[in-house]
């Protein structure tokens, strides 16, 4: 009797179910919490986090970071998580699910996803060359008698702290040069493309086809695989903090990350980084955490499940933050200097920071094998989620050609085939100038505030945040905060456009290493690689609008109104077939849900 009543309002559990059933579901919850907590704990949170926190007045930078958390982090990712969960749709189709106009969202963060899994990737060969090097009886960066050493190489172990030294004119450490003139073997510019190196493209190849074997089964494969590499990077993330903080000298590296500075909270700085950070740790705005979702079962309390998540993340990146200033400042009172010599960001931390550190360590290899292998586990689980992403919103959008036979890892195949074709860019001599220009103008800054405004106006006043917030109640049982609604109508897109226009205020041309200037071209390549994901918004509005009939005002609010085949409230619409299972107040219950 119920399907019968639903089919005559043009809705049917069955059918939904069976969409279900071939899209696959998570084997159990704890795949669910591994991979969401492998998509947003990553390198981010060892290498950024600590450096900012230090940088912009200790203990102070938690007022703006918890901030930002608590009107953009949380909202956005519960409304990622919550949408994915109750259309069970990838990054795309979700989107053309509730509101079609507003479909270019979904490629756009596709398009995202792409780019970083192209250029991040790298990241991984660079560490993987770390992590065998490590396998040896003496660390190469420890000395200066290799091929690739200058005359003027020096190795700051041998320097005595206890006098006063100063470094030769032009002299460079040993750990340096290894990370230049071994690793990167970098050109004068992005203009020399050089050579690739072919060493780093082989461990680029080994890192594809981890991520490929990871993703290749759909989600029953990246479960398992998250059981690995979400839980070790954990382990060894206590092991490191836990020697760390046996050190000499690391309460006063200690002291340098906490110790708290109100007057830094004057800058308006300190305020777009604690923004920027929780955008770049969260993985929000890229359609990763809808697909995470899409998997859950559909009482799956992801509320509670977000919250749990976003904790979870932002512990670690503080817990992140006692294990490296420990070190460094081990570091710093072994060398005699000060701190802020020896505290660096990015991928200065990883490859030559600590590299340097462990030298200083008894069993020097133990400590830099646990070290890089952390790091690789750390940049294969967001890389392999973000795969998983793309290759299942494409698969929602062509089901049947896609999840046919084979044909999904025929798919899979050729995209990590493109990518690493791609990805020999950047492991040439000018790989490390193009990577920054993938960092700084794709997957970070401008672009992401602007999908947040987006995913925030849509949900809270195209598709509407109290219809929403009914949505998550029928699914978990009760709605979610009142401040989490608010939030999407506006605390996030107010928030995130104050900080997009101060970005635009504060403009100045990316520089490598601060000193190096790219050309005019490559600063259009980067404002070109970010305009063609933000521009399939437009696109795909003028697409539906073009196919729709009507008015221009009728074509707006036709392709503004949920797909007709949108499952609206199925335990709703449940308990309504139970209630008129008489079969005597039919028009009424299709009344009912009409209005739903």
């Amino acid at each position: 009797m119920a399907d019968s009543l639903c089919r005559m309002c043009h809705f049917s559990p069955k059918a939904t179910s069976q969409t279900v059933q071939d899209r696959g579901k998570w084997g159990s919850k704890k795949e669910f919490i591994l991979s969401a907590a492998g998509a947003i704990i990553g390198l981010g949170n060892v290498w950024r986090f600590p450096y900012l926190c230090y940088k912009n007045g200790g203990g102070a930078f938690f007022i703006p970071y918890m901030l930002f958390l608590a009107v953009c982090g949380i909202p956005l990712f519960t409304l990622e998580i919550a949408l994915g969960q109750y259309t069970s749709q990838g990054g795309i189709m979700c989107w053309r699910k509730i509101c079609p106009l507003f479909e270019g969202i979904g490629y756009a963060s596709q398009i995202i996803i792409f780019y970083g899994c192209v250029s991040y990737i790298v990241i991984l060969a660079w560490a993987f060359l770390y992590l065998f090097s490590s396998i040896s009886g003496e660390l190469p960066w420890a000395t200066c008698n290799n091929t690739w050493n200058s005359d003027s190489c020096v190795v700051l172990n041998n320097l005595n702290a206890t006098v006063n030294w100063t470094l030769p004119v032009n002299a460079s450490s040993s750990v340096t040069e290894f990370w230049q003139r071994r690793v990167l073997n970098i050109s004068t510019g992005i203009e020399v493309l050089g050579n690739i190196h072919w060493e780093l493209s082989l461990y680029l190849l080994l890192a594809w086809m981890i991520c490929y074997f990871c993703v290749w089964k759909g989600v029953r494969s990246t479960g398992k695989a998250s059981y690995v590499t979400a839980t070790f990077p954990f382990i060894m993330l206590v092991v490191l903090f836990l020697r760390g903080m046996t050190l000499p000298g690391a309460f006063h590296g200690i002291k340098y990350y906490l110790y708290p500075n109100p007057a830094r909270l004057a800058d308006p700085q300190v305020w777009i980084d604690a923004g920027t950070q929780i955008f770049y740790s969260y993985a929000i705005c890229l359609g990763c955490l809808t697909t995470l979702g899409s998997y859950n079962k559909y009482n799956n309390n992801c509320y509670r499940d977000s919250f749990y998540l976003c904790l979870l993340n932002s512990g670690t990146s503080f817990i992140s933050g006692f294990a490296i200033f420990s070190i460094l400042g081990y570091m710093s009172q072994k060398q005699g200097v000060d701190i802020s010599l020896v505290a660096e960001s990015g991928p200065g931390l990883v490859f030559i920071v600590y590299p340097q550190a462990v030298t200083l360590l008894p069993w020097p290899q133990v400590w830099s094998v646990c070290f890089f292998v952390m790091i690789i586990l750390l940049g294969i689980d967001g890389q392999f989620i973000g795969l998983e992403s793309f290759i299942t919103s494409l698969s929602d959008v062509y089901p049947s050609q896609i999840r046919k036979g084979f044909r999904r890892e025929l798919l899979l195949m050729l995209i990590c085939v493109f990518g690493y074709t791609v990805g020999l860019l950047l492991v040439s001599q000018a790989g490390a100038y193009i990577l920054q220009i993938f960092d700084h103008y794709v997957c970070s800054g401008p672009t992401l505030l602007l999908m947040a405004i987006f995913q925030s106006v849509v949900i809270g006043w195209i598709y509407g945040a109290d219809r929403f917030c009914d949505n998550i109640e029928d699914m978990i049982g009760y709605k979610p905060l009142s401040l989490i609604k608010y939030c999407w109508l506006y605390g996030t897109p107010l928030i995130c456009s104050g900080t997009l226009v101060f970005l635009f205020l504060k403009y100045t041309p990316m520089k490598f290493n601060n000193s190096y200037v790219y050309p005019w071209w490559a600063y259009c390549i980067g404002w070109f690689l970010a305009m063609s994901s933000l521009m399939m918004i437009p696109a795909i509005m003028v697409r539906k609008l073009s196919k729709a009939k009507g008015t221009l005002w009728q074509r707006l609010k036709m392709t503004s109104q949920p797909a007709d085949d949108f499952p609206v409230m199925p335990k709703r619409i449940a308990s309504l077939s139970a209630s008129h299972a008489g079969g005597q107040d039919k028009a009424a219950m299709c009344n009912e849900m009409a209005i739903l």
